[in-house]
Parts: structure tokens; sequence; C-alpha cells
């Protein structure tokens, strides 16, 4: 199950680091109040469309888990729990699987939630003009979903997922109006309408996203603090993209909670009495480089292996994240079973990486040190995208472009609206990229690098984007995704991990963290364990 030692206040983790003096307390009340806006910024990027199902990101996610449920959520322990879902009940051979449904729910539009409705969102997520990524990979192996009787939905696969309960606990796969869904796609993509504690009421592109609550609330997730209805009136939801004007905006009292903080905003805020922070590790990868092994230079393995041997990165981390994380040697982040760390394989040697490339090759160089093959430099294409990488970040893969360039490397960096970042992907322009990709299962290993997983999904996102094909990897992510067994799937994770480790297809970087700062004055925040994505449903602002 998913350990959430990695998630902390990181108020606690701080504050020793701060050499500032604390502002004066504010003093809070901690009975809950009714009523009131909340307002949010994100620096995660602006949907460009709110309902989920359609591609499958972060900022869907973010927006959208306080408007729409899923059937299963998770405690803090990792283990699966009932939401709208009652329960599952799996067949012998793991071929059928029956939901059981909790009654008396209905959809803000008044429509009830029943299995016709499960029917519904299941077929309107593999359906392949509803353009999704996340949700369609995640149901790759149902194959149809039956109402059985009004409160039991019959789930079909091709073969055994022991992964799906997990899956249809994500917000991706969450549960929408029937009725909302039969609008169309441009009228769902603008509110979609789902059984959660707040409404989406209005969207001003470029500017905010507003929830209103749900008056007749009744669905509460496990962990609530409380049953019924949102204490808030309203959120506001912005769209801010740069980090220093959000957390500009938090301090001045403009916004009330944002996200994506700047390691040094971390700082700061766990230090002062007036804002506190939340961190969670996002469950699924870890931060990492993927390299594009599909084509030059990296479908050379001695090209792979001479880059991630002179990519330096501990420094970076070190001087650039303030403490707030760790180097991480695994593709799997803490807060996800089974994550295998291999350090060794990451071990910066300047000298195998010169013998390496010229073994390859790449034996002469220009005027610019660049080396050269056939009259061609060693150049490698990096898009980043500016919504997802923070500037402390982008600043490390600067570090990372400096260290390979004393081996000969060429990186060019290209900061990307993330329209443009996911472009660059699907038609893959890039030699090398990070992708971040959160997903509650080590079955993201499956998503991640199966070789199925080439071939781009109906919204064009191709998830493997080390371009990885290896029969015996496919082979082991196919056994431990079919597999209730514990035991059989760590020892296919792990040697799985080892063959991306040893195959240079992957450099781990750190944990993706999920950084919310807020006022003192809001109570009642939390994290969802499932995504670790913030819950507003039991929150209140004070005064």
């Amino acid at each position: 199950m998913i350990s959430l030692a990695g998630v902390v206040t990181a108020s606690a983790l701080l504050i020793a680091l701060a050499g500032c003096a604390a502002d004066a307390p504010v003093s809070v009340d901690s009975t809950p109040v009714a009523g009131g806006t909340l307002t949010y910024a994100t620096g995660f990027g602006e949907p460009t469309c709110l309902d989920p199902h359609v591609g499958g990101n972060m900022p869907q996610a973010l927006v959208g888990t306080n408007v729409l449920e899923s059937l299963f959520s998770q405690d803090e322990s990792g283990a699966i729990v009932p939401w709208l879902a009652s329960g599952a009940t799996v067949s012998e051979d793991g071929l059928t699987v029956d939901v059981a449904l909790n009654e008396g729910i209905s959809f803000t539009d008044g429509t009830p939630f029943d299995a016709d409705a499960v029917v519904a969102n299941i077929t309107h997520m593999k359906d392949p003009n509803t353009a999704s990524s996340t949700a369609i990979l995640a149901l790759g192996k149902v194959t149809s979903v039956e109402a059985v009787d009004p409160l039991t939905a019959r789930f079909t696969l091709s073969e055994p997922d022991s992964a799906l309960q997990e899956s249809l606990a994500q917000t991706w796969l969450a549960m929408e109006s029937p009725a909302g869904l039969a609008r169309g796609m441009d009228a769902n993509c603008e509110a979609p309408i789902g059984t959660g504690p707040f409404v989406f009421s209005e969207w001003v592109k470029q500017d905010h996203v507003t929830l209103t609550r749900n008056e007749a609330y009744n669905s509460a997730p496990a962990g609530a603090a409380h049953s019924g209805p949102a204490y808030l009136d309203t959120i506001e939801w912005r769209f801010i993209p740069d980090t220093a004007t959000r957390f500009a905006a938090l301090q001045s009292g403009q916004v009330d909670v944002i996200d994506e903080m700047q390691p040094d905003n971390v700082v700061a805020a766990a230090s002062s009495d007036q804002f506190d922070v939340l961190t969670g590790a996002l469950p699924g990868a870890s931060i990492r480089l993927e390299l594009n092994s599909g084509y030059a230079p990296f479908d050379d393995e001695r090209v792979r292996k001479a880059f991630i041997a002179s990519a330096d990165v501990n420094p970076g981390i070190e001087s650039l994240f303030f403490g707030t994380v760790d180097r991480s040697y695994s593709v799997l982040s803490t807060s996800t079973p089974y994550g295998a760390s291999f350090e060794d394989d990451y071990a910066i040697d300047t000298d195998k990486a010169n013998t390496l490339l010229d073994e390859a090759g790449w034996t002469s160089r220009d005027s610019d040190g660049t080396r050269m093959k056939d009259g061609e430099r060693l150049v490698v294409d990096f898009p980043i995208s500016t919504n997802q990488s923070i500037p402390a970040e982008q600043s490390l893969f600067e570090q990372i472009q400096a260290t390979t360039k004393e081996v000969g490397f060429d990186v060019e960096l290209h900061p990307l609206d993330l329209s443009s970042w996911y472009a660059a992907l699907g038609s893959w322009d890039f030699d090398v990229t990070s992708a971040i990709y959160t997903k509650n299962s080590p079955d993201v290993l499956r998503i991640l690098y199966h070789s199925d997983n080439i071939i781009p999904a109906p919204s064009g996102y191709h998830p493997n984007n080390a371009h990885v094909s290896i029969p015996e990897l496919d082979a082991l992510l196919t056994e431990a995704g079919e597999t209730s067994d514990a035991a059989v799937r760590e020892k296919d994770y792990a040697a799985a991990q080892k063959l991306l480790a040893d195959g240079a297809y992957v450099l781990p970087l750190y944990d993706h963290l999920q950084k919310i700062g807020y006022s003192t004055t809001v109570q009642g925040l939390t994290l969802l364990p499932t995504l670790q994505i913030p819950y507003f449903g039991d929150t209140w602002v004070q005064g």
C-alpha cells in the first residue's frame, strides 16, 4: 500500500532552515465558520477543458477534485476505501469486478448516481472521441461495463488488473452526470457536473474559475472532518503562472492559498506565523529526465550512459532547493510502493562519459567544444514546460546543461507553455524531457514504459516518452499488473526498474512535491491521500 511517510507539514520540516524572525501570530478560532470566499492561485496552468476525462492532467485534477468524485478513495495508509462505491467483489479468475454503489447520491443537476451512470462514464472515458489519455490508459484492461442492477456495476476485463480500484480512485476517472455528458464535449468542458461539495459556476478564460457550494452535498470521502455541505460559499480559482507573483499575492492577502511554491518561498512561509505550508510527495513517478531512445542521438545506449554519467544533479539539488527535497535515485516517488533505488547507476564519471562518446563515434569537437560525428553536432533538444517546472527546477536543468557540456553535449533548453510542450512531446520533437506523471499505484511503470504506450492515446499523448521497447520489461510489467501477490509484484517491479536503470533511459531527480502555501486564517485544509490534492469540503476562512 502507499506509504505517506513523505507527506509532512512543511513547517515541521523546514522551520530550522529559516533565518528570519517570525511575524506576529494570527489569532484564529478552531470553530468552523460557514460562508465566505476562498481565493486559490495555481501555477499549474489553466486547463483547456475542465472535464478530466478529456486528456487528463494535473490542472484538471486540481480544480476538479472538489467538484467531481470518484468511486473509491484511499486512507492515510494507502488502503482503498469506499467513496461513491461501497466496495468491490473480484471474481476468482480476476476477469470480473462487481462494484457496489452507495445509494441516495445525486449529481448536482438532479440526475441520480447509479450503475447506469457508471456505465455512461466508463463508456465516455473509453470513447476515442473523448480524446482521453490518463483515463483510457488506466482502463486499458476493461472491455465492458454493465449495470447488473441499479446499485451494481460489473466491469469485465481482458486480463486481471491489480491496479483497477486504485485507478478508479483518481480524479481523472471521476463520475460525471450522464445528462451533462450528453450535452457534448464543448458544454461539458466548460462545466462538468459532479456530486462533489462544489459546483462549476463560471469560467472566465485566462483569469479564474468560480466554484460555488453544493447545498445538497452528502457524499464526503473517508477521513473528512464532517459530512454535509461545505462551509465555504465560494472558491475563486485564479491562474497566476509566475511563482513570485503568486507568493506576493499570498503575502499581500490578495489570495488565501497557492500551489507550486518555490523552495525559498516554502522556507519563508513555514517560518512565519502568518502562513503555513502543506507538502506531500505526489504518487507515481519521480521528477526525472527521460531520454528519447527512439531517435538519435539517444538511440545509442552509449550516448545515453554518457549523458547520465556527466549530468551532475546533486550540486543543484543542494544549492537550489534549500533542503526541501532529497535527491532520488528511483523512477518511483517515495509515496509509491515498490520503488527501487539504484544510486550506483547514476554516479558522475566524466572519464567514463568521454570514453563512451569516443566509442560511439563522437570523436571530434567544434570550436564551442561540442562533439561532432559525420559532420553533425551532438545537440540535445530539451523542451521545458514552464507550467510544470518551477524556476528552481529550470535552474537545475541549466546546471545539467553546463555539466554535460564539459564532455561535449550541446543541450538546448526550450521553455514552452503547456500546450506547446504537449505538442512537442506528441510529435516526438525532443531528445530529453522532464514529464510529471501522477498515479496512485506502481502500475505507473506500465503506463510510462510498456512498449504498447509508445503508440499515442486518442488525445495524441504517448506516455512512453523514453520510447522504451524491451520484451523482458513488458513481460515483467504485465505480470505485475495481473497478480495480487505482493511478493511477485515487488520482485517484478524491482526487476523492471533495474532494466530502466541499466539501459540509461531515465535520470531520476527528486520527488514531485505538492507545495501548498496558505494563510493561517484558512482552517481545515487537507490533502486527499489519493493524489495529494487540496480538499476544501472541510475548509473555512476565519474572519
